[in-house]
């Protein structure tokens, strides 16, 4: 095989969908190394040569995904991309080794692992302040085989848009005001939303924002930000790093009563497959350099300009001396 070729397998993208994964990874889902299963989970950190880079599908997730397999492949790792539907199926299926590295954000993956060991009505671990989200999320982690890195200089988070017409028609700027202005509200959003502590539940619990449903249209997509467009829909759930805003005519709600934590974004290993020093330290060179700007611009390339992500992910590395040139 030709060194082109060799080096085209390195990454290769398999998307999988919600229906198919669970058969595929029936074991990830309920026969895996988890603590419900198995008890507390003991590993010492490795480096596997073929990895698999698990993405959740929207946008900014698929980016950090191709990103990963990228500089992982450069260092000489296998890299497959798994796209996967939710945390509630890729989470296990990375306690399990199906899946290796993901792209996980510090505040909400600590508060969700906290629910699924505690109970999900535990109290939150995560906070705005970064270390003591990180040493709770650590915690929480490492019994189930898992490794959080060190996050770097991005941080994304949880964000609420309306129609800039309906609220200027309501007088809305904040989600305090929506709260108060008793409107009946559809949203879009994922499905996991209705569980969710920092979706609707937080939404009515915080604001006293009346949801009425949760369209499962996705976090950010052009179907819902479409359906709040033309009012089918009163609000999405988007993100903090959401560039395409503007083309649809829709503003964000003001998190003035801090709802969200401060999400930096943070590569979490199997680490018994992927928690040795080997993929750290490529995965830390992303880190170095990845900002919130950064993570909007290549949020709207892909959004916007209807570039590829793994186009734009390479083109960024490339540009930050991650990756060499093409010849």
């Amino acid at each position: 095989m030709t060194p082109a070729a060799l080096r085209r397998r390195r990454v290769r993208r398999c998307c999988i969908s919600v229906a198919l994964l669970c058969g595929a990874l029936l074991a990830a889902c309920t026969g895996g190394p988890s603590l419900e299963n198995r008890g507390t989970v003991t590993a010492s950190p490795g480096d596997r040569h073929d990895l698999s880079v698990g993405s959740a599908g929207f946008t900014e997730s698929e980016l950090l995904a191709q990103m990963y397999a990228a500089l992982l492949g450069a260092a000489g790792f296998h890299a497959d991309i798994l796209t996967v539907g939710n945390r509630e199926l890729y989470e296990p299926a990375l306690e399990s080794g199906r899946i290796d590295v993901v792209p996980e954000y510090a505040a909400t993956f600590a508060d969700w692992l906290n629910a699924k060991t505690h109970g999900p009505d535990a109290p939150p671990v995560a906070s705005p302040g970064l270390a003591a989200t990180m040493t709770a999320l650590r915690k929480l982690a490492a019994p189930r085989g898992l490794s959080a890195l060190a996050p770097g200089r991005a941080v994304d988070q949880n964000a609420f848009a309306v129609r800039a017409s309906y609220a200027a028609e309501h007088r809305l700027k904040t989600l305090s005001d929506l709260g108060r202005a008793k409107l009946p509200v559809r949203l879009a959003a994922g499905d996991e939303c209705v569980q969710r502590p920092f979706c609707a539940p937080g939404l009515k619990k915080t604001y006293g924002i009346h949801v009425t449903a949760v369209d499962p249209k996705g976090v950010g997509t052009t179907p819902a930000k479409q359906a709040v467009q033309n009012g089918q829909d009163q609000m999405l759930l988007t993100t903090s790093t959401d560039a395409t805003l503007d083309q649809f005519g829709l503003v964000v709600l003001a998190d003035d009563k801090k709802l969200q934590n401060a999400d930096y974004v943070i590569p979490v290993v199997n680490r018994a497959r992927a928690g040795g020093p080997r993929v750290t330290a490529v995965l830390d060179r992303l880190n170095s350099v990845l900002t919130t700007a950064d993570l909007a611009r290549l949020n709207q390339r892909v959004d916007s300009w209807r570039r590829l992500p793994a186009d734009v992910a390479r083109d960024y590395l490339t540009s930050k001396g991650l990756l060499p040139k093409k010849p």
